[in-house]
């Protein structure tokens, strides 16, 4: 049964700076690709960042781009989102997905209906 945890989301500052992480189990972390997405109440789930299976391919939502960045720590079965100069617009819940894969997929994916499991979500909160 796949599994994903997030933590790591908290109140800051515009201007700080958060660390995501996603701890993932019960599937092939290292042949799957992964992403987190944002929502914030009464809106859809929103892309963030997609990292591909090997974790040498990533793409970015333009709002978060030169300020984000997501990488899979393959000895951990972990993904991480760096998040940098936090703006009042980055307040969401953030959320961890992951794909079932049979095989190594070299692509990263910005669409939340590709994504098959989900985390519970973490809060993050910018205060202006």
């Amino acid at each position: 049964q796949e599994r994903l945890v997030e933590s790591g989301g908290g109140l800051v500052h515009a201007g700080g700076s958060l660390r995501l992480s996603c701890a993932a189990s019960g599937f092939k972390f290292n042949i799957s690709p992964m992403g987190w997405f944002r929502q914030v109440p009464g809106q859809e789930r929103e892309f963030v960042a997609g990292v591909n299976a090997a974790g040498t391919g990533t793409g970015y939502a333009d709002s978060v781009k030169g300020r984000f960045t997501i990488f899979k720590e393959m000895d951990k079965n972990v993904v991480l989102l760096q998040m940098d100069r936090l703006e009042p617009e980055d307040t969401a819940v953030y959320y961890c997905g992951g794909l079932r894969t049979s095989s190594l997929d070299p692509y990263w994916y910005d669409q939340s209906d590709m994504y098959d499991f989900w985390g519970q979500g973490t809060q993050v909160t910018v205060s202006s």
